[in-house]
């Protein structure tokens, strides 16, 4: 096992890697509450007519195992920390626009999610994907991945209300005094001071003693008796299979916007998230991202067998991170978070004690470890600057790691021809600056 992962190259061990996935699972777990409320329109009490509502218990059964499928075959082929579940923003688009918005019923989105999933194969398998992604230059990437920083670092700040929204200013700092706020802060200080210490799962331990903190003041209901411990694992019978027996309904010139959607925002959202993470951990060789091609598999791979069990788009988790500050450097990190997810179907009410405040000290930090890719960005030489900086700066102000990167990578091509420097620019990326133009002329429909 050391062997295969490669424990001496990388400077691990099992200790570490095992705490790495713990970190990386409790850092994600919220997806295992959040997607059922989503995907299932929990907070719309009237449907219209015709739309009808997904069941949550086959989602949150659905999200745990697509979670742990994608995570295994990532630990095990690709050999990387990295961490799946069904993606935020895309189970949004799932429910709200294609469901809600479109009317199209949630069996037919399901099976639009899945020929997303099997092109995404078709695509890896070729090879189209890994080059795409390497041809982006090294500094855009470090650019993707202080964005990415800056972005989570922004969710955990207004998870817990440290910003709020202004309807005079836009964002605000806001109330201080609020006890989940304070837990919050406090989490942030706790894991701030165990890092400086030295402490190398400091952002673990962080939010072992803030959920305790949170269980002393009453903030956080510690469980109670078995049936706080152990539940019951929900049937998995009403989504099992929509995506297949509807796969026939996708033929329609609304389905393929919507699997256009589903294909644009994974394609560099998983982009960004892989580089992202490989940079924060130093797996990154010459610019490039080492079995890059067995990664995106793993990723395609989840996308599929999470249709089939009834779930929205699985993709790369940007919080890998945490596991990757922890010290998780190769998949045997990947497979401990997998096997934490399946046990989290038998022990989902203990998930409950970690909440937005335990996760998100953690994901503030990760965003602080991120933004040192900053200094190894070329800001001397201004053709490279402007793309950068409207890289970082967008994923967090337009909330989108797609939008960010589109910027970005629109800017890039212009200011690096008006310097001269066209032949240093990948063809590839003339490719992908087109598809971003119409990316956007498309979003202004």
């Amino acid at each position: 096992m050391k062997k295969y992962f490669k424990f001496d190259e990388y400077g691990t061990n099992y200790r570490k890697e095992t705490m790495a996935g713990l970190t990386t699972f409790l850092a994600m777990a919220y997806i295992l509450f959040v997607n059922p409320n989503v995907l299932s329109l929990a907070d719309i009490e009237e449907l219209p007519a015709g739309v009808t509502r997904m069941d949550p218990g086959a989602i949150f059964t659905a999200t745990a195992l697509a979670a742990a499928i994608g995570t295994l075959i990532m630990g095990l082929v690709a050999r990387y920390p990295i961490a799946l579940a069904p993606g935020m923003g895309l189970n949004a688009f799932f429910a709200y626009t294609v469901v809600l918005g479109f009317g199209i019923p949630w069996e037919t989105a399901l099976a639009g999610v899945l020929a997303s999933g099997l092109i995404f194969v078709v695509l890896t398998v070729t090879g189209v994907r890994e080059r795409v992604i390497n041809a982006i230059p090294n500094n855009l990437k470090l650019a993707v991945g202080a964005g990415i920083g800056l972005f989570i670092a922004f969710i955990g700040l207004t998870n817990v209300g440290i910003i709020e929204a202004d309807p005079a200013t836009f964002l605000t700092l806001g109330d201080l005094t609020e006890p989940h706020t304070l837990l919050a802060i406090f989490g942030v200080f706790a894991t701030v001071i165990l890092l400086v210490l030295g402490f190398k799962g400091g952002v673990f331990y962080g939010m072992i003693l803030t959920s305790i903190a949170g269980m002393v003041v009453g903030l956080i209901d510690p469980p109670s008796g078995i049936n706080g411990v152990i539940g019951s694992v929900p049937s998995l019978e009403p989504t099992f299979g929509a995506a297949l027996t509807h796969f026939g309904n996708i033929f329609t010139l609304d389905m393929l916007v919507v699997i256009l959607t589903f294909l644009f925002v994974d394609f560099f959202d998983t982009a960004g998230t892989l580089v992202a993470v490989a940079t924060q951990g130093g797996l990154m060789k010459n610019g490039k991202l080492p079995r890059a091609n067995r990664a995106l598999f793993s990723d395609s791979a989840a996308t599929v067998a999470g249709s089939v069990l009834g779930t929205s788009t699985t993709t790369s988790f940007i919080e890998s991170t945490t596991g990757v500050s922890a010290g998780g450097r190769t998949g045997f990190a990947s497979i401990v978070t997998a096997a934490l997810f399946l046990l989290a179907l038998l022990f989902s009410p203990l998930l409950s004690v970690v909440t937005s405040e335990v996760t998100a000290p953690a994901l503030i930090i990760v965003g602080i470890l991120m933004a040192a890719n900053l200094k190894n960005i070329d800001w001397d030489q201004f053709e490279i600057a402007v793309p950068a900086f409207l890289t970082v700066i967008a994923m967090p102000l337009t909330y989108s790691i797609a939008t960010g990167i589109a910027v970005g990578f629109i800017f890039y091509p212009i200011t690096m021809l008006l310097k001269g420097r066209g032949k240093e620019i990948h063809p590839i990326m003339y490719g992908l600056f087109v598809i971003f133009i119409l990316y956007f002329i498309f979003l202004t429909e």
